[in-house]
C-alpha cells in the first residue's frame, strides 16, 4: 500500500524525475523546486525525499534539515532577488490547504503590495475556552522532551547597535540578520 502511494504521489515522481522541476537544491534527504504555480518569483517547496504524507511523521532530525534548507533558501531569496521578506510555512492536512499527501515546505519570497493575503480575522475565544485548551494542550506537551537551545555570546558591534536602538537580546539577534538581509 505505502509503495503505490509514493508511486501515484506527485512529488515523490518529482524527486525520481518523472516528472520535470525546477530544481534549487538537492541532497540525500531533500530536494528543493520552484512552484511552476507559484504566488511570486522564486517561490518554492523544500520536501523531504522520504515519502512522509503530514509533518507529524517526518523524523525530527530529517524535520530539521529540511527547514535549515528552506532558511538557506530563504536567504539567498533576500540576496538574489531582493526580496523584502518572505513567508515559510507548511500546509499540513487538507483542511490546512495540504492538496498533495506528501510533506513540502512552502519558501514564498514577498515584496510590499504584491498583493498576497496570508492575513486572516482572529477569533476572540473566552477565558474558559482559552484555559480549556491551555490545560488540553500543556497536559500532553509537558514531557515532549525539547531540548531547551543555549543562547550564543553576540558579537559587540551587533550588542551596541541594540543597545542603541533599545532592543532586547533577541531582537537584536532577528533585527542583524534582517539588515545583512537588505540589498
Amino acid at each position: 500500500m505505502a509503495e503505490k502511494m509514493r508511486e501515484s504521489c506527485l512529488i515523490c515522481q518529482i524527486i525520481r524525475d518523472s516528472i520535470p522541476s525546477y530544481k534549487l537544491y538537492e541532497d540525500d534527504l531533500a530536494l528543493a523546486v520552484l512552484d511552476v504555480n507559484g504566488s511570486n518569483p522564486g517561490h518554492c517547496f523544500v520536501m523531504p525525499k522520504n515519502h512522509y504524507p503530514i509533518i507529524e511523521q517526518v523524523p525530527d532530525a530529517e524535520l530539521s534539515h529540511l527547514f535549515s534548507v528552506a532558511n538557506k533558501i530563504s536567504s539567498s531569496l533576500f540576496e538574489n532577488l531582493k526580496v523584502q521578506g518572505t513567508n515559510i510555512f507548511v500546509a499540513n492536512g487538507i483542511p490546512a490547504g495540504q492538496t498533495v499527501a506528501h510533506f513540502t515546505i512552502n519558501v514564498m519570497p514577498r515584496k510590499e503590495n504584491d498583493g498576497i493575503n496570508l492575513q486572516w480575522k482572529p477569533k476572540q475565544l473566552t477565558e474558559e475556552e482559552m484555559s480549556t485548551v491551555e490545560l488540553k494542550l500543556r497536559e500532553q506537551l509537558k514531557n515532549i522532551g525539547v531540548k531547551k537551545v543555549e543562547k550564543t555570546k553576540k558579537p559587540a558591534a551587533v550588542m551596541r547597535k541594540a543597545e542603541q536602538m533599545h532592543i532586547s537580546d533577541d531582537e537584536g539577534d532577528y533585527f542583524a540578520k534582517q539588515l545583512r538581509k537588505i540589498p
